[in-house]
């Protein structure tokens, strides 16, 4: 089959490590496992920062990518519940275990170093694939797993949000931020977004978001607060001095659940602010079986769609991950697999 390869380490800062595109042999499915083949696939920030050494646990010969939807073409000993020719979907949590409330020592993403969905053909457990929404085009499909299960555990598991209740979502358009908002407005709450591109906030609001202010203004703390009245809940990416912000803009008593920190650390932070508010801060990531189902469960009954920014040929995913990185999309960016 057809792959992308990582073939290099590398020290952080120092680069990012090529793929090489090249004829691999096609994987079998072993005792409860079954072979995929990718119809689609999708991109997640992960993919860029393991080949910039900036994730742990990297090894290498691997293959890449953690979203994947297709046909199940193989199927192992002591596999039920499945057949080949179903279409279905990839749960990219490997191995959580039975805590619901964080993952065992052996817990692993797809994708390096367990090989991804950069190829023609993909090896799973079969308690990893579940059936495609019929609902969802195959790039609507791929673009939903590691995304969907992210913000379903921040905005359900964790947030527990509420009908009636107001979420603020800074920097909108990451795949993760962007289904957050289609989770909690099909759950009833009023989202409000912040964004550097007053045309991301209109594509927010046509998802369903209640309003948004673009962060470029001096004063969009004090906008945001007059427009929302402060957050209930707040579902975090970004950390750094926009984690001060949402703690600035917190309801007494409110949450705060943080699953990224594109901007980096939080200094000087103020204590009296978070304990005379009474605050619940959060991290999370990913999440468990039962919490892809309820996922699944959710985009199902609602008949939500992931937000498609753009399609690449596997052939180019390099671009991709170029476009990735100069953050100008909305929603996912998604991978056509060669068949």
């Amino acid at each position: 089959m057809k792959a992308f390869v990582l073939k290099d380490k590398i020290k952080p800062g120092t680069g990012t490590a090529k793929l090489y595109y090249e004829e691999v042999e096609t994987p079998k499915a072993g005792a409860g496992e079954v072979v995929v083949r990718l119809k689609t696939a999708a991109l997640n920030r992960r993919d860029v920062f393991i080949r910039q050494g900036l994730y742990p646990g990297i090894r290498v010969p691997s293959i890449p990518g953690s979203d994947g939807a297709g046909v199940v073409a193989e199927i192992g000993t002591d596999v039920t519940g499945v057949e080949i020719g179903d279409e279905v979907v990839i749960n990219p949590s490997i191995g959580w275990g039975e805590n619901p409330d964080y993952p065992d020592a052996n817990f692993s993403v797809l994708g390096v170093p367990i090989n991804g969905t950069y190829a023609q053909y993909i090896k799973i457990p079969v308690e990893n694939v579940f059936p495609k929404p019929k609902h969802l085009t195959w790039e609507e499909a791929a673009a939903l797993p590691l995304g969907g299960l992210t913000a379903y555990r921040a905005a359900v598991t964790k947030g527990k949000v509420k009908a009636g209740e107001t979420v603020i979502i800074p920097g909108i358009g990451g795949g993760v931020a962007t289904l957050a908002l289609q989770i909690a407005s099909a759950l009833g709450a009023h989202v409000y977004v912040t964004s550097s591109s007053d045309e991301k906030i209109n594509k927010a609001m046509k998802l369903g978001a209640t309003g948004g202010v673009n962060y470029r203004q001096d004063d969009w703390v004090k906008q945001l607060s007059i427009i929302s009245g402060g957050a209930d809940l707040a579902i975090d990416s970004i950390g750094g001095e926009t984690l001060k912000d949402l703690i600035h803009l917190a309801k007494l008593g409110s949450k705060i659940v943080s699953f990224g920190a594109t901007l980096g650390p939080v200094n000087h932070l103020l204590m009296p602010r978070i304990f005379f508010k009474q605050l619940t801060i959060m991290g999370t990531t990913m999440g468990n079986r039962n919490e892809f189902i309820g996922m699944l469960n959710l985009f199902n009954e609602h008949k939500l769609k992931p937000v498609v920014s753009e399609v690449y040929p596997l052939e180019k995913v390099e671009e991709a991950h170029e476009q990735m990185e100069a953050g100008g999309h909305f929603g996912k960016i998604v991978l056509e697999i060669p068949q």
